[in-house]
Parts: structure tokens; C-alpha cells; sequence
């Protein structure tokens, strides 16, 4: 799976298993763990709770699930296509140290990633009161990926703990109670985007959400970089074991990681990668497995999950027949 040709072919890493065919050979017999979670991040959201986050890992067979570790011990179970949770029931003016360790369906740990500390703040007895509003909250674009934000700092009485930025609707960043600012990374050239900050209290309480702030990023020199995968290739590969399908593309320039792909047959979702090179440039390959069918035509394409959590256009879409022949590639 994923053959390099080159040094300078990133090499991309099996994430779930085909629904249309089953897992990959071999999975009856798995012993090989995920890789280890990077990128891991800890913030305080209350008195009680902790934001954990990180990066996606990869395995031969997919990611089935991460275990959140607190203190070395398991804390939380978190299904394979989420990267994020808030681990509650702490106590206030208390250290922790946060790991994440990848799973496999076959029950395989990674190993687990360098801890992270956060002090949870003070917690107000009794508190059931949240903090006034952020008032004129406002924006603009830093260039064509990033977005900074100001708000004036909420009233609360016993102090905000934390801020949050939410994007329709979703929290995507957290800042300390004392920030009034934060720059928002990993945006898309050209694109229109809404944004509120909500303020938090030590034992939770969440304020209502501050005037929405919209802006537009700037487009990028030439109009701006595609969001689809570049030249898309596919060609078909029959071994020992079944059939092969070589895929392989350019991620599109978003300037920003991109760690995960959609990958459709015949106009249904056949898989997702989780990528954890997540970087931009450089040709990336895949072997999709499709069984021991013969004389049967597919067409495939796929889609990248963009720095700002969402979906790029798909690539173009490609034909291929298990006899050998392909077309389109």
C-alpha cells in the first residue's frame, strides 16, 4: 500500500476499511499498532473541564477509536473520526497532564504522545451566573488564510475564564480569560466567513454569544489556489491477492495542513484516509484495494478536508476497469 516512487513522494497511509469489500488482507491477523497522535493541545474551558485536541493518526486498517489518558490513565474513549473532547469532572486550581494513544479495530495501541499540562482555575461556589456578552466584537482578513479578532472583555462575578471563537455554530478555538484577541489560521483565499466569541465562566456558565463577525479573506495572487486534488490519476494493478487501484495526486495549495480525503467509487463514499504528513506539495499515492473482482468498470475521485474543517471541491473523476485497462488517468 502506498508505494513511494520517489524520495520526494509522500507516502499516504490506509485509514478505514472498504464497506463495498471488506478490510484489507490481513486485518484477521493485525498486529500492527496506529501511529502516535501529534499535535496534542490542552486549555482549560472551566473550573471542571479541559479542551483537548490533536492530530489524526494513521493504521494499515484505520483508526477505531482514541483513548484520552489523564495523569497516564485512561479518561475517555473517543470514536477514530473525531479529534477533539472536553474531559469534565475535574477540580478547580488542580494540574493535569493529558496524553492521546490511537486504537485499531483489532484492539492494537499506539504508543502514547508527550503529555500536556493545564492548571484548571479557581472555581465560585454556587456560581450559576454567566458572563455578560463580548461587545464589538470585530474582524478583518490578515492575508488569504488567517483572520484576526478583537472583542472588549466580558463582565462576570467571578471572573471569565475563557473565551471561545465559534464558526456556524461550532467552537474551533480557546483563549485564555485575559485575551481580548486571537488570530484564526488555516483559512481558504477568497472565502466569505462568519464568526462570535462566547465567553466562560470557572464553573462553566457560557455567555451569550457576541455580535457576528463576518469577513472575507483576501484572494490569493492569480485568484486564488483550487480546493480540489490536482492531477488525479488512477490505474489498475492485479497481483497475487486481488485487484489494485493506484490513485495518486497533488494536494490542492490551501497553504494549511490537510490531513484527511474522502475517497468515492462509483458515486459512494469508499473509504477516508487520515493522512498524518498533512502538509501541502509533493505527490501523494494510494493503494485501494477492491478484492478479486475481474471485467468490471468503476469511476473513482476523491475530495480533501481543508484547513477550516471543510470539504474541497472533488477531483476529477477517473474510469477504470479491473481487466487491466483504465482510461481517464
Amino acid at each position: 500500500m502506498g508505494r513511494t516512487s520517489t524520495p520526494a513522494v509522500a507516502t499516504a497511509l490506509l485509514a478505514l476499511c472498504l464497506p463495498l469489500t471488506g478490510c484489507l488482507p490481513g486485518g484477521d491477523g493485525d498486529d500492527v499498532p496506529p501511529t502516535t497522535p501529534a499535535g496534542v493541545t490542552a486549555q482549560a474551558g472551566s473550573a471542571t473541564s479541559v479542551h483537548v485536541m490533536w492530530n489524526g493518526s494513521t493504521d494499515d486498517t484505520g483508526v477505531a477509536g482514541y483513548e484520552v489518558l489523564r495523569s497516564g490513565e485512561k479518561a475517555v474513549d473517543v470514536p477514530g473520526d473525531r479529534h477533539m473532547v472536553d474531559v469534565d469532572g475535574l477540580t478547580p486550581s488542580t494540574t493535569y497532564t493529558f496524553s492521546v494513544r490511537a486504537r485499531d479495530a483489532a484492539g492494537n495501541l499506539s504508543p502514547a504522545a508527550a503529555e500536556v499540562s493545564v492548571t484548571t482555575p479557581a472555581a465560585a461556589p454556587d456560581d450559576d451566573t454567566p458572563p455578560t456578552r463580548p461587545e464589538e466584537a470585530r474582524g478583518r482578513a490578515e492575508g488569504a488564510r488567517a483572520a484576526s479578532l478583537r472583542w472588549k472583555a466580558a463582565k462576570d462575578d467571578h471572573g471569565v475564564s475563557s473565551y471561545e471563537v465559534h464558526q456556524g455554530g461550532t467552537a474551533i478555538h480557546s483563549v485564555p480569560g485575559d485575551a481580548t484577541e486571537t488570530l484564526v489560521t488555516g483559512l481558504r483565499p477568497g472565502v466569505r466567513y462568519s464568526f462570535t466569541v462566547v465567553a466562560r465562566d470557572a464553573a462553566g456558565n457560557a455567555s451569550p454569544a457576541s455580535r457576528t463577525v463576518e469577513l472575507t479573506t483576501d484572494p490569493a495572487p492569480g485568484g486564488g489556489p483550487g480546493t480540489a486534488p490536482g492531477d488525479f490519476r488512477a490505474t489498475v494493478r492485479t497481483t497475487g491477492d486481488g485487484t489494485h487501484l493506484d490513485l495518486s495526486w497533488v494536494p490542492p495549495a490551501t497553504g494549511g495542513r490537510i490531513t484527511q480525503y474522502e475517497i468515492h467509487l462509483d458515486g459512494k463514499l469508499a473509504t477516508t484516509l487520515n493522512w498524518s504528513t498533512g502538509t501541502s506539495g509533493g505527490r501523494i499515492e494510494y493503494d485501494l484495494y477492491l478484492g478479486r473482482e475481474r471485467d468490471v468498470t468503476h469511476t473513482v475521485r476523491l475530495r480533501a478536508r481543508l484547513p477550516d474543517g471543510t470539504w474541497g471541491a472533488f477531483s476529477e473523476r477517473r474510469t477504470v476497469t479491473t481487466d487491466g485497462a483504465a482510461g481517464g488517468g
